[in-house]
């Protein structure tokens, strides 16, 4: 079994599906001590700053150039848009709901790689899947619309984690179509130390209160090293080894963990509701998963090292 090629990246693809699904708990945790933009900017400095010097250190290849150019844009896509529209959108809905609406991020998998040229065209029975998926969804926020009006929560999270799932898919269907020379994690250590300084300025001009705790550092600890370092790099490992349709496979034990945490520690509602609306959100995925070919497009020429310099 450790002698199969793909062993690495199917035990990349296991704990990204794990350790993801923890982050949803940290990120709320997190929350309590300090704003969004803080956050998502302190943690990624953090984990960028140790991985870069764990890359310099073995003396591995750094992009530069356009190389360079590509990984901070798939960054800022991946990391950037969707991971700072997740933490804002749990300031609003609770942690597993927010791991729920992720799960449709397949769907935009899907059809943007149907609008991109040379990508598979989106078939019927994968639009039947998107449909029967979108539907499971508005069982979570349909109710609160409803009861509330546009004062409810549940809507708005929907909405800002679309924006984050559009992001997201968008930058790794870029990365799978356009790879580079540097290794995925060292990939991985730019991005995110790209994504921090970036978001670095907003943060601290953030005027809303913030402090130092012993439980708001141990949440940001918790998701530089598993969310970030351990976390992020399976994640882009696996997407280098892996066809994106069974990378995305992490979709559907996430919201599972979340869910059980969420209840664990917060008593987050997890009933028939919810349950029923994750049955039919996993059955349209799977439809999408049925039909979309697994092989991934032929991406272009990887950059030579005199475009990368």
């Amino acid at each position: 079994m450790r002698h199969h090629p793909l062993f690495k990246a199917y035990l990349a693809l296991a704990s990204l599906c794990f350790f993801w699904g923890t982050t949803y708990l940290g990120i709320r945790v997190g929350l309590e001590h300090f704003p969004p933009l803080v956050l998502v900017s302190f943690r990624f400095l953090l984990s960028g700053t140790l991985m870069l010097l764990a890359v310099w250190k073995m003396g591995l290849h750094l992009p530069r150039g356009r190389e360079l150019f590509w990984t901070c844009c798939n960054g800022f896509l991946i990391l950037g848009v969707g991971n700072s529209c997740l933490t804002w959108a749990e300031e609003l809905i609770p942690s597993s709901l927010a791991a729920l609406f992720i799960t449709v991020s397949p769907f935009w998998l899907a059809g943007l790689e149907s609008l991109i040229p040379g990508g598979d065209k989106l078939r019927w029975p994968t639009a039947a899947g998107m449909t029967i998926g979108l539907g499971g969804v508005s069982l979570l926020f349909v109710p609160d619309l409803f009861e509330k009006g546009l004062s409810g929560n549940a809507w708005k999270g929907f909405l800002i984690l679309q924006l984050a799932s559009s992001s997201w898919s968008l930058g790794s269907i870029v990365q799978k179509r356009y790879p580079v020379k540097a290794h995925p994690v060292v990939g991985g250590a730019v991005q995110q130390f790209f994504v921090g300084a970036l978001f670095l300025i907003p943060a601290l001009l953030e005027k809303r209160p913030w402090h130092w705790s012993a439980a708001g550092a141990s949440a940001m600890i918790y998701l530089a090293t598993f969310g970030s370092i351990v976390g992020y790099s399976s994640y882009l490992y696996a997407l280098d080894k892996l066809p994106v349709a069974v990378v995305s496979l992490y979709t559907y034990v996430n919201p599972l963990v979340a869910a059980a945490l969420g209840w664990l520690f917060y008593r987050e509602p997890f009933g028939w509701k919810e349950t029923a609306a994750m049955l039919v959100i996993f059955t349209g995925v799977a439809v999408v998963k049925r039909f979309t070919p697994s092989r991934a497009p032929s991406p272009p020429t990887p950059l030579r090292s005199s475009e990368a310099s």
